[in-house]
C-alpha cells in the first residue's frame, strides 16, 4: 500500500469551473480577465511561477541525502522513532547513491467517468498541436486520477496545478497540495473527488489547459499544455 509521509489522499471540488470552496486546499481564482490573444493564455500561470521562485530565495540551509538523514542522530532514540514515524516504510531500493535531489516521475493521468471506459492519458501526451486530447459530455460526473513514482529522496510539498482557458478567458485555476512523499518502488496513486463538467450552450466547445506538478523548492516535474472539448453528447464508441 502506498504511504504518504505528510498529507492525505483526498481533495474535493464541486466543479472544475465553479465557485471556490474555502474548505478545500485548492484555490480557484475568481478574478477572471478576458484575453482574446491565445498566445498570451499562459501568462497568468507564469506570474504564479515567479511568485513561487521569489518565495524560494530564502536560504533553507544544507540539504541532506535520504541516507544521511536516516544516519544522522541515530543514537538518539526519540529522534529515531520520530523519523520512523515521519518517513514510514522507506524503500531503500528506490534510493540511488547519495543523491540529495528527489525525483518524481508522473506516469499517467486518467479521467474516470461512471459507466464509461477510463480515459488514460499516458505521459508524454500523444496529440497534435491544437487538436483535442479528449472529449467530455456536458453535465457529466468525472474524477481525476494520476500515478507517479518517487525516488532518491523525500519530495516535500508536491503540488498539482491546473489552469483552463476558453476562447482566451481563464475559467479555472486549481492549486492543490498533494503532500510530502518518501521514495518507494511501487507508484503512488492519487484520486481526486468527483466533479461535474459545466453544461449549457456557452459551456460547450474547445478548451485549452496547462497542468503542472511542482514541489516546495519550485522544481517542476511535469508541465504540459493540451486541448480538450466539452460537447452535448459523448463521442460514439469505436
Amino acid at each position: 500500500m502506498s504511504s504518504a509521509v505528510v498529507g492525505t489522499f483526498s481533495a474535493s471540488k464541486q466543479i472544475g469551473f465553479k465557485e471556490k470552496d474555502e474548505k478545500n486546499k485548492k484555490l480557484v481564482d475568481d478574478d477572471v480577465e478576458a484575453n482574446n490573444n491565445g498566445d498570451d493564455e499562459h501568462n497568468d500561470d507564469d506570474d504564479d511561477d515567479s511568485k513561487v521562485k521569489s518565495d524560494k530565495e530564502l536560504d533553507l540551509g544544507p540539504q541532506f541525502s535520504l541516507k544521511e538523514q536516516l544516519e544522522k542522530d541515530k543514537d538518539d532514540e526519540s529522534l529515531r522513532r520520530w523519523k520512523e514515524q515521519l518517513l514510514g516504510s522507506v524503500d531503500m531500493s528506490s534510493v540511488v547513491g547519495e543523491s540529495k535531489e528527489p525525483e518524481v516521475t508522473i506516469l499517467s493521468l486518467s479521467i474516470l467517468c461512471p459507466g464509461r471506459p477510463d480515459i488514460l492519458l499516458s505521459i508524454p501526451f500523444a496529440s497534435k498541436p491544437k487538436s483535442s486530447l479528449f472529449m467530455l459530455k456536458e453535465g457529466s460526473k468525472y474524477r481525476l486520477k494520476f500515478t507517479f513514482n518517487v525516488s532518491n529522496n523525500i519530495v516535500s510539498g508536491l503540488k498539482y496545478t491546473n489552469t483552463v482557458w476558453k476562447t482566451g478567458v481563464r475559467v479555472d485555476n486549481t492549486k492543490l497540495m498533494l503532500g510530502t512523499f518518501s521514495p518507494q518502488k511501487e507508484p503512488y496513486t492519487y484520486e481526486l473527488e468527483e466533479e461535474t463538467t459545466p453544461s449549457g450552450m456557452f459551456a460547450r466547445g474547445s478548451y485549452s489547459a496547462r497542468t503542472k506538478f511542482v514541489d516546495d523548492d519550485g522544481k517542476v516535474y511535469l508541465d504540459v499544455s493540451y486541448h480538450f472539448e466539452i460537447q452535448k453528447n459523448w463521442p460514439s464508441r469505436s
